[in-house]
C-alpha cells in the first residue's frame, strides 16, 4: 500500500487533540477536509480508528495502536526538518530538551545560558516532566535530549546515556519544629516523623520506597508533591522532614533547615543525559552534550 503522509499527518493531529476542529485549525484546512482524510485512511486500512459522538472523539484500540507508531514517526520527520534548518545559515532551528523542573532550576540553567550565547539563533524548547515522562518523550522523538535521574527504568537500550552529575539524597528538617536528636538517626527512627517527598510516579519516590523496603520498613509519607521547591518550603514551616537531592539544598541561616545524619548510608544516584543513538544529533545538541559531560569529567 502506498503511504500517504498527509493522511497520517491529519490522523496524528486528530489523535493528539481528540478534536476534528482543533486538528483542522492546526493544519489550516477545513473540518470537512479533516473528516474526509480520516475516512479515506480508515478505508485504506479497513479499520475504524475513531469513535465519534456529538460531544467527543476517542481512539479505538486500532487507533491507539496506530498512534503509538505514528507519533514517533511524525516527531522524527519534524526533527529532520529542524536539523536541515540549523544547517542553513539563514534559518533558525530548535533544540528540544526534556527535564524535570528541579533539574532545570538547580542544574541546567548555567548550561542553557552558555548554549544560548553559543547558538543565539537556536530556540531552546524545554519540556518539563518527571524523569519517567522525559524518557517516554525521548522514546517518542518528542525531544532531542533528556536529562534525568538515574536509576530510571524507563530509559531503554536504544538510548545513549552519559553520566553528567553524581549526587546523594538527604533528609532536611527545621529543628525549631522537631526535636531531632544530634546523633545519627536510623531509617526506622525517621518513620516517627512526617515525611515529605515527591509523588509516586517519580524516580525519587521509587528509589526511596525501595530503600525502606530493603530494610523491611513500610514508608507512608505525610505529603507527596510534584515539586522539590514545595517540599523545601513545607519543611521550612515545620510540616515535616523533606527528602530532596543534595544539589537542591543550600545552607541558609534564615530558613533553619539542616540535613539529618543517618546511620545507614544511602546509595548515590546520578543525573544522566540521554539521546536516541539511532538518530544523528545536530551540531548544537552535540555541543550541549559535550558541555554537560565535560563538567562531569572535571568533577570526577
Amino acid at each position: 500500500m502506498d503511504i500517504n503522509y498527509e493522511l497520517y499527518k491529519v490522523f496524528y493531529y486528530v489523535a493528539k487533540t481528540l478534536s476534528f476542529s482543533e486538528a483542522a485549525a492546526s493544519l489550516y484546512i477545513s473540518q470537512s477536509a479533516v473528516s474526509q482524510s480520516i475516512k479515506v485512511l480508515e478505508g485504506n486500512l479497513n479499520q475504524t480508528l475513531f469513535l465519534r459522538s456529538t460531544k467527543k472523539v476517542s481512539l479505538t484500540k486500532e487507533g491507539e495502536l496506530l498512534f503509538k507508531h505514528i507519533e514517533p514517526a511524525i516527531n522524527l520527520i519534524s526533527r529532520g526538518e529542524n536539523q536541515l534548518l540549523e544547517a542553513s545559515s539563514q534559518g533558525e532551528s530548535q533544540l528540544r530538551l526534556g527535564a524535570s523542573d528541579t533539574i532545570c532550576r538547580y542544574y541546567l540553567v548555567p548550561f542553557l545560558e552558555d548554549f544560548h550565547r553559543k547558538y543565539p539563533k537556536i530556540h531552546i524548547k524545554v519540556t518539563n516532566g518527571t524523569s519517567f515522562q522525559c524518557a517516554k518523550m525521548l522514546e517518542n522523538n518528542e525531544v532531542d535530549i533528556v536529562v534525568t535521574n538515574s536509576p530510571n527504568s524507563s530509559l531503554i537500550n536504544s538510548m545513549h546515556i552519559e553520566t553528567v552529575l553524581e549526587f546523594n539524597d538527604i533528609f532536611i528538617v527545621n529543628k525549631e519544629f522537631f526535636a531531632v536528636k544530634e546523633e545519627p538517626l536510623s531509617l526506622e527512627e525517621l518513620l516517627a516523623y512526617p515525611i515529605l517527598m515527591l509523588t509516586k510516579h517519580s524516580t525519587t519516590s521509587e528509589f526511596l520506597h525501595n530503600l525502606f523496603q530493603q530494610h523491611s520498613l513500610d514508608l507512608v509519607p505525610a505529603v507527596e508533591l510534584s515539586s522539590n521547591d514545595l517540599l523545601i518550603d513545607l519543611a521550612k514551616i515545620g510540616l515535616g522532614i523533606a527528602f530532596i537531592p543534595d544539589f537542591c539544598y543550600k545552607k541558609d541561616a534564615l530558613n533553619h533547615l539542616e540535613p539529618i545524619e543517618l546511620i545507614e548510608t544511602l546509595p548515590g544516584r546520578r543525573l544522566v543525559a540521554a539521546y536516541n543513538e539511532n538518530i544523528p544529533l545536530s551540531n548544537a545538541a552535540r555541543y550541549l552534550i559535550e558541555q554537560l559531560t565535560c563538567q562531569s569529567d572535571s568533577l570526577s
